[in-house]
């Protein structure tokens, strides 16, 4: 069984029962058949969402002072290795 959150409270078996047999009841909530349930499929997508154009991770072995240099030049700097590789070979 997975944890509960703490204050997390589980009904009797009775009160269970009594739940479920006020749910059959209510015309607004009718219980879903087993086709119904096969059929569900996620509305929701986890994670970022897909890119129309995706990048492809290469291993690049480069010299470490260059290296240096790159990286000190803060966050992103794979983003502007590839916007200098566009740039010199006219792909942009």
């Amino acid at each position: 069984m997975p944890k509960l959150k703490a204050g997390t409270v589980i009904p009797t078996v009775a009160e269970d029962k009594a739940i479920t047999a006020a749910a059959r009841h209510d015309p607004d909530a009718k219980p879903l058949t087993d086709a119904q349930w096969k059929a569900a499929a996620p509305t929701v997508q986890r994670g970022r969402p897909k890119a129309d154009v995706t990048k492809v991770p290469v291993k690049l072995r480069l010299d470490p002072d260059v290296l240096a240099v790159l990286r000190a030049s803060g966050d992103g700097w794979q983003t502007r290795v590839n916007r200098i590789l566009r740039e010199r070979f006219a792909l942009s």
